[in-house]
């Protein structure tokens, strides 16, 4: 059998903590628990694989719609997960960013956030990206304003405006866009997420929820993706 092509920047939407609980007659806050263990096994296995960038999905500008007492929940785990990440993938030389808007979260979330980049800047594995209060829509509007602003006082000429220079205003500025795409809980669509990288991303679901998702569902996306022909528009 041949190797298996590893893809560099994968994503993943990680669906299903809510319906993982509520199939067990737990409240939804509950199947975020048991998600974010998940979140540190399976980010750990795909470092190990070779894959050099990983982009997971953790919470969007919409997750702000849900019951306050779930939001206050996942908060709680983000907080928990932010004092454990000062220490955390650092046997595992994992860098963390944190992409998204930060400025909706408290003064001590902000502050951790900035201290857990701090600590693992200078790692060389794979870089994870965590989008927290992240948005697709909320990422290009915000890349159009700034690029109006350097406009407005010199600093870019909009008829010179390439599309690599738009990529370097996104939060994923100086990164491969992702080669594949990965949802877990069934659902077959991005949700908002990486809407301009995504533009020839692979994608791949699974009805796998989140909190059951193992190695071997990813290494079954890995040679589903294997299997696609890449052309980019091309023949």
């Amino acid at each position: 059998m041949a190797e298996l092509y590893i893809p560099e920047h994968v994503g993943i939407i990680m669906d299903g903590n809510g319906r993982w609980a509520k199939k067990r007659g737990l409240p939804r806050q509950v199947g975020h628990t048991y998600g974010a263990q998940t979140f540190r096994n399976i980010t750990r296995y795909i470092s190990k694989q070779g894959v050099k960038i990983l982009t997971l999905y953790a919470f969007s500008t919409e997750n702000w719609k849900r019951p306050a007492e779930e939001v206050g929940a996942i908060m709680k785990i983000f907080h928990q997960y932010l004092v454990d990440s000062l220490t955390d993938f650092r046997d595992d030389d994992i860098k963390v960013v944190f992409i998204g808007d930060r400025s909706a979260f408290s003064p001590n979330l902000i502050q951790l956030i900035n201290e857990t980049e701090e600590v693992a800047k200078n790692r060389k594995g794979m870089l994870l990206n965590i989008a927290m209060n992240y948005g697709g829509r909320d990422e290009i509007l915000r890349a159009v304003k700034q690029i109006c602003k350097d406009v407005q006082e010199h600093r870019s000429d909009i008829d010179s405006l390439t599309e690599k220079d738009i990529e370097k205003y996104l939060y994923t500025a100086h990164q491969p866009d992702p080669d594949l795409i990965i949802r877990t809980g069934g659902e077959h669509r991005l949700s908002n997420f990486l809407l301009y990288q995504a533009a020839y991303s692979e994608f791949y679901s699974v009805d796998t929820l989140w909190p059951d998702f193992k190695p071997k569902d990813f290494d079954r996306a890995i040679e589903e993706f294997n299997k696609r022909s890449r052309r980019f528009g091309g023949v």
